[in-house]
């Protein structure tokens, strides 16, 4: 897979420095993976959900959300956010999963 961006894992890793080795860890996972649906994906990640348009992965044991889109046919992740559970939480992040 094709992770777009890698900036926004530096940013939000510069934010809270015990992000860093578990964002590492993601991006390098998806990076090499071969996904071409959510079956797929969930065999990597269980615990991944879907909102609208978006997935949702729970980083550092639940404390941390990174929401992308996928697109399975292109083989592209397209990061959106990575968020406290507390930003989660509050939903503002809910209008980036809407349909396109």
């Amino acid at each position: 897979m094709r992770v777009i961006s890698r900036k926004k894992l530096k940013q939000a890793a510069s934010l809270h420095a015990e992000l860093a080795t578990s964002l590492d860890a993601w991006y390098r996972i998806a990076k090499k993976a071969e996904w071409a649906s959510m079956a797929d994906l969930r065999v990597t990640w269980s615990s991944a959900d879907i909102f609208g348009e978006c997935t949702i992965f729970n980083i550092k044991g639940n404390k941390y959300r990174l929401i992308a889109w996928i697109n399975y046919r292109t083989k592209k992740i397209f990061i959106r956010n990575v968020l406290t559970h507390a930003e989660y939480t509050k939903g503002g992040w809910k209008n980036d999963c809407s349909s396109r």
